[in-house]
């Protein structure tokens, strides 16, 4: 308990109020962003009303572009959180394909990856809000030019076929998405500290690096896990 208290003590000396309750929405919003990405990969997984396919991308890339061509003015909350919403349900409903794949190997894997997703998610978030101001605001420009590197490299490496370059890319994904944890959450906070109260959109990134975490955890415990049954 004494632990807690010092840890509520310096949380709420570091972060002021408004900033607090500006991220209070935001992991609101996240936790259902979630939620509605489980219930799309669920709808995907264990029923046959809606499969996963074209129209999820379609549906995905759609409500996206809502989302980011609605200004915030303040009024418009409710119909931005619902396309963010969307989004999230047909990016969860999208990932059907790898998660019926990941199934077949071993169910736990998910289960697995989700909280270990959890686990890094709220360690570096924790790490960006106690450090000092502006710390990881630099690394911005550097992960925006790891990130285009790697997408010309997926991309040749859809020609090539290389295992080796889809391994580094995989591995070296997962860093970027940590990375850009810290790098969103400092930018949010001096966000807010700047009057930007567009909880909606704060809350879109922190979802794409979740999501982007627990993609590459799932994907790298399936590997280990074939490896492993290979050996035995």
């Amino acid at each position: 308990m004494a632990t807690l208290h010092s840890f509520v003590r310096n949380f709420n000396s570091k972060i002021e109020a408004p900033v607090r309750q500006h991220l209070q929405n935001v992991y609101a919003c996240l936790t259902f962003s979630t939620a509605a990405a489980a219930l799309g990969a669920y709808i995907h997984i264990y029923t046959e009303v809606f499969t996963a396919g074209f129209l999820s991308a379609l549906g995905a890339v759609g409500l996206l572009m809502l989302l980011m061509g609605t200004p915030y003015n303040g009024k418009n909350m409710q119909l931005r959180l619902g396309y963010l919403l969307g989004f999230a349900f047909f990016s969860g409903h999208g990932m059907g394909p790898l998660l019926d794949a990941v199934i077949e190997v071993d169910p736990s894997i998910i289960v697995t990856a989700f909280f270990c997703t959890c686990i890094i998610f709220v360690s570096f978030s924790l790490c960006a809000m106690f450090a000092e101001r502006g710390r990881w605001l630099y690394l911005g420009g550097t992960l925006l030019s790891l990130v285009s590197t790697l997408f010309i490299f997926s991309v040749i490496n859809v020609f090539v076929g290389s295992y080796y370059l889809f391994q580094a890319s995989l591995y070296i994904g997962l860093a970027l998405m940590c990375a850009f944890v810290l790098y969103d959450t400092q930018l949010i906070i001096e966000k807010r500290r700047n009057g930007d109260k567009d909880f909606v959109e704060h809350s879109l990134d922190l979802f794409i690096d979740f999501i982007g975490i627990f993609r590459r955890l799932v994907i790298i415990l399936t590997q280990k896990e074939q490896k492993k049954r290979r050996r035995d």
